[in-house]
Parts: C-alpha cells; sequence; structure tokens
C-alpha cells in the first residue's frame, strides 16, 4: 500500500504544498478527532492530530515542532522527542518569561520573536486556540494584541532555502481551532498569508486504511479466513460511515473488552453507536409475535388486513430480512392512512404493547404542533446561538434516550413540509443531526406515520373540500381512491415525491367502521363501562329496552368510527349515569337503568336492583 498516495488524508497534503507559500495556517473542522499515520511498510495507525502534523513537519525539513497549550504552555509535539525543552525554545525565539501566567500573554509576547528567529525552519502549533479568546468579535485589550501581532507576524515573516533542494520554508506558525469563526475574521479573511485548512470526518478511504489494524485485535481475527476477514472489514467500513476515526478505535476496543468475534464487528458498531449492549430485538418473545393476531383484533376492530401487514413488518424488524451490510434504515416503516376513529393510533399503541409489553411507551408527536416553518427546532433542536442550543431537540433526545422504539408521527399532513425533509434522512439513512452536531441514529426504531389524506379531496371545478371516499364505498375502493390521493398530494402538492418512494409499499389504508365492526365496538365499551362502574362500587344493568335506545343513539352515525362511538356512549350514558348516581345520595349500590332520554341534556333512569 503506498500510503503518500493513497491514504494520506487530503487536508495533510494540502498543508505540505502550501508550506513553502504560506508563514502560518489555520486546521478547523475533525481537530479533536485521531488521524492517520504511517508507522510501518503498508501499516497505518491512528495517532492525535499534533502528533501526526509533528511527524509530517519534520518530513518536509523542519528542525524542531513544538507545541502551545492555553494551560500548559510550550512543550514537544510529540511525546517520544527527545532533548531539552528550554534549549529548544531558546534556539527558535520562544525562550521568555511569561509576564502573566501561561497563557495568551506569554504567547503574545515571544510570537514575533520565533517568526524572526534564524537557523533551521521550526513550527509552532498553537493548540486549542479557540478557547485563547471569550468571543471572536469582542475581543479583550489582551486577545487584541495577540491576534494583532500574529497578522503583523504573518506578513513580515520570510521563507528560508532548506534541505539539499533549496525548497523554502517558513518559521510556521499553525492554529488549531474548532471553527474558523472561533479566531478573529480579520486574521485570517482576505489575509494572502494565511491558509485556512478544513479537516472532514473520514472518508471511506481512510477508514479502510486504518480498519485492517483495529480488527486484527479482535479474537479470532487470525483464524478467519482472508475473504471472512474481507467481509468483516467492508463491513466494519460501510457501517461506520459518518464516524470519527476515534469512534472507530472505541469499537474495536469495545469488541475487544465484550469477547466480540471478527465475524461479530456489524454488531459491536450497533452497540457503540445507539448504547445498548444487547440487540432488544433479539430477545423478544417469538411466541407472543406468533399469536398476536388475535391480540390485534381484539385491539383493533374490522382491520385484519392493516393487522396482517404491521405484523409482517414487525416479524421483518425482528428476523432482519432484507437488512444489508450498512443498512442503517428504521426496522420499519408504516404509513397509517383512513378515516378518523377507525384504530390508527389504536394499533401504534398495540404494536408498542406487543414489543415493550407498555402501550404507554411509544414516542409520539402531534404534527398539528409543528405547522410553523422553524417547528423544525423543536424536533432537532436550536442552532448554536439561539435560545435552548443545549437544550437539544425533542425527537433527537427521546430516541437517543430510547434507541428502540416505536416512534409514532400523528397527522404528519399537519406538518410544515420543511420538516418532511428531516424525514428523508431518517428513512435513507436512519440517522439525524440535531442543533448541537449530535448524531442520533433510528436503526433499531419502528417509524408510524398516521394521516387522514385521501379521505377528502379539493373539488376540480370549486376548489372546495368534498368527499372522496364514502362508508358505503367497499374497501378495495376506499384503498386505491385514498393511495391516489396521497400520491397525488406528496409528489404534486408537497412536491416531495422522494418520500413516498422511501416509504414503498408500506402504506396502509384502514377501512371505515362497518355496521357489524361498529356493534363489536359498542359492546366492548359497554363492557369497560359497566366494570369500571362496578370496581367503584356500583353494580348497574341495563335494561333490554334501554340497551336497545341506547344502540340505536351510539350506532346512526358512524361517520366519526370508533372515537364517534366511544363519545356518543359517554354523551348518553356516562355523563348522565354519572350524574343520576351522585344525585341518589348512595356511595355504593346495585342498580337498573330502566331507560335513556336522548335530548340537550340525556338522562337515564335509575331503580333500585336486586342485591
Amino acid at each position: 500500500m503506498n500510503y503518500v498516495n493513497s491514504t494520506k488524508p487530503r487536508w495533510l497534503r494540502d498543508l505540505v504544498r502550501f508550506l513553502p507559500l504560506k508563514s502560518q495556517f489555520v486546521l478547523t473542522g475533525n481537530v479533536r478527532d485521531l488521524q492517520t499515520q504511517e508507522v510501518g511498510a503498508e501499516t497505518v495507525a491512528a495517532v492525535p492530530l499534533v502528533h501526526s502534523l509533528d511527524v509530517e513537519l519534520k518530513s518536509c525539513g523542519y528542525a524542531n515542532v513544538v507545541v502551545f497549550t492555553p494551560t500548559a504552555g510550550f512543550g514537544f509535539a510529540s511525546p517520544h522527542s527527545s532533548g531539552d525543552i528550554d534549549t529548544v525554545l531558546a534556539n527558535i525565539g520562544l525562550a521568555s518569561e511569561p509576564t502573566s501566567g501561561i497563557g495568551l500573554e506569554w504567547l503574545s509576547g515571544v510570537l514575533e520573536g520565533f517568526v524572526q528567529s534564524k537557523g533551521p525552519p521550526a513550527a509552532l502549533i498553537v493548540d486549542f486556540a479557540s478557547r485563547l479568546v471569550n468571543r471572536a468579535d469582542a475581543l479583550s485589550a489582551a486577545e487584541q494584541m495577540l491576534f494583532t501581532r500574529a497578522l503583523i507576524a504573518s506578513h513580515s515573516a520570510r521563507s528560508r532555502p532548506t534541505g539539499p533542494d533549496r525548497k523554502p520554508l517558513f518559521n510556521t506558525v499553525i492554529w488549531i481551532a474548532e471553527r474558523e469563526s472561533d479566531l478573529p475574521d480579520w486574521l485570517t479573511v482576505d489575509n494572502p498569508k494565511i491558509r485556512h485548512i478544513p479537516l472532514p470526518l473520514p472518508d471511506n478511504i481512510v477508514r479502510k486504511s486504518l480498519a485492517s489494524a483495529l480488527l486484527g485485535g479482535l479474537p479470532e481475527a487470525r483464524d478467519v479466513s482472508e475473504e471472512e476477514f474481507d467481509k468483516a472489514r467492508n463491513a466494519f467500513v460501510n457501517h461506520t460511515e459518518g464516524l470519527l476515526l476515534s469512534d472507530l478505535n472505541s469499537i474495536a476496543q469495545l469488541g475487544r473488552n465484550e469477547g466480540l468475534s471478527v465475524r461479530q464487528i456489524s454488531d459491536a458498531v450497533r452497540r457503540y453507536k445507539v448504547g445498548v449492549t444487547e440487540d432488544p430485538w433479539r430477545r423478544i418473545d417469538r411466541t407472543k409475535i406468533a399469536s398476536a393476531d388475535e391480540f390485534i383484533k381484539s385491539r383493533v376492530k374490522g382491520q385484519q388486513h392493516a393487522a396482517t401487514h404491521m405484523l409482517d413488518i414487525i416479524k421483518r424488524a425482528i428476523t432482519g430480512i432484507g437488512r444489508s451490510e450498512g443498512n442503517g434504515r428504521p426496522r420499519g416503516v408504516a404509513f397509517l392512512a383512513g378515516p378518523t376513529g377507525v384504530g390508527k393510533t389504536e394499533l401504534a399503541k398495540t404494536v408498542t404493547s406487543l414489543l415493550f409489553g407498555d402501550e404507554s411507551a411509544y414516542i409520539r408527536f402531534d404534527m398539528s404542533e409543528f405547522s410553523a416553518e422553524h417547528a423544525d427546532q423543536r424536533l432537532i433542536g436550536s442552532p448554536p446561538g439561539y435560545i435552548g442550543y443545549d437544550a437539544g431537540g425533542e425527537l433527537t433526545n427521546a430516541i437517543r434516550e430510547k434507541p428502540f422504539s416505536v416512534v409514532l408521527f400523528d397527522e404528519i399532513e399537519k406538518a410544515h413540509p420543511r420538516i418532511l425533509d428531516k424525514f428523508l434522512q431518517i428513512l435513507d439513512d436512519g440517522v439525524l443531526t440535531s442543533g448541537r452536531g449530535d448524531r442520533v441514529y433510528f436503526s433499531e426504531a419502528i417509524i408510524l406515520f398516521t394521516s387522514n389524506l385521501g379521505i377528502y379531496a379539493a373539488d376540480p371545478i370549486s376548489g372546495q373540500r368534498i368527499a372522496n371516499v364514502s362508508p358505503q364505498d367497499p374497501h378495495e375502493v376506499v384503498t386505491s381512491r385514498v393511495r391516489e390521493e396521497i400520491e397525488r398530494h406528496f409528489k404534486l402538492v408537497l412536491n416531495r415525491p422522494e418520500i413516498l418512494n422511501r416509504i414503498g409499499q408500506n402504506i396502509i389504508v384502514f377501512d371505515f367502521i362497518r355496521p357489524d365492526v361498529a356493534a363489536q365496538i359498542f359492546e366492548q365499551i359497554m363492557n369497560s363501562l359497566l366494570e369500571q362502574t362496578a370496581s367503584l362500587g356500583y353494580t348497574v344493568s341495563i335494561s333490554n329496552e334501554a340497551m336497545t335506545t341506547l344502540r340505536e343513539l351510539c350506532l346512526t352515525d358512524l361517520t366519526n368510527g370508533g372515537r364517534g362511538i366511544r363519545n356518543m356512549v359517554e354523551a348518553n350514558l356516562a355523563n348522565p349515569l354519572s350524574r343520576a348516581l351522585f344525585d341518589s345520595g348512595e356511595p355504593e349500590g346495585t342498580f337498573v337503568i330502566t331507560e335513556v332520554v336522548s335530548g340537550p341534556v340525556p338522562k337515564v333512569h335509575l331503580s333500585p336492583g336486586k342485591p
């Protein structure tokens, strides 16, 4: 492997190219990460940035490389350097008594002397330069003096020929900062003597150059075939897209600590990303899922097709079929569409109960609260400089806390279109970057959307909102029309067909509540209400005449689905029953509802029942 031509980072090649041309450099970006460094024939290791600079600068002809940090002052850039630091500092013009501690006043006092010093070229690395100032746009007197001297020094510096090839080099100053804006803009902007070099995240080539050395330390690494090792290495490289080299190093260390073989490196990456030691999907009781059909039907009435489709998504999530190497997309995605009150949210709760044993464990977002243009900041957090930046986002914080979860975005059509763009990242890559810059992973989550899209449509002539489907339509017609309207909405109204494409065939259209299903829902609600009443000390039964009247009142209009039935039971039974029991003055007892009277104020007639 030719390290110089194939794996030396681009930023480092840029630095070497401009050493004869610029006297100062500002390195920003991924400066706190490890960097690749050739340590032997075709062998690459991950080393700190300052150490990498020390090796590269000395290979370019610099006799001495020293580093300055705001808390420790001057020292050798490499822990392997030998010699007396005071002698080296004196030779390159940096020996001076500090005027105030070892901070910026000291650096300010010796900077010009270093730049003008004679002898073999030397390099000064100012690490943690961002911490030299409180605010780059409001410098103190000492901060102003330091960077003014740095600016003057950049223009007064002179290069001199060095080595047998007579290549000119300066006494070079390298500032290491997290962001270019951490330093005064007048120092770097339009300054021909200073070169700004951003350090990016490690790309595929850089990660691959380091992968072999890291995986070689895992158990059984020497025992697997070359083909298996290459497969594990490629999986390691693909799964760590967007991670730092220090993260790769930590993942390999995690694998060694937990005794994972090289074949299990993908599991080590997953554990590191989401922060869980065991894979919760492997601990799900499969017998519970196998018998889940009846459980779902007991909770969600009349939607057998939706239950079957959702169970298929869950089973695929558990088995992992179709998840390719490096695939960080969510375990499952479903778009639940249909009329109001037909069980879309109830199905999400049921799925959560199946997976967690607790239906309240799902993460729900009412997207009607995110209709404003900048509401996406609530989900991912405010950007730097804005109020609430340190708090993070509601979505990113929730997933970081519970990566193994069901996430429900209720009534997604009410969200601002700008927020929908965030779902592109979630559905495609399974990752979302918070306002603080943290990467949050959705690879262990199931994402559910609910929507009423397609139930109504715009009249082509008047433009008014009209019914697109009705309860009289068979389910096949409802499904076809709803799907067509959803596609039209995403493609023509939102101009975001790519979101629909990522959802794929997982649009589940719920049917209207038909009369036979409505009767089942009514019975379930009634039984639940009477059981609750009994638990409070009142045993209540209903006469046949009263039950017939109540059934007619609650089941005549099914346009609001199961939720509408519940509302009618509350209005015509729960409220007047509560009033009648309270007015009776009895703390407990047995009663019979003999009559249900509808009207502006519904009433029930009670008579004492048999004990």
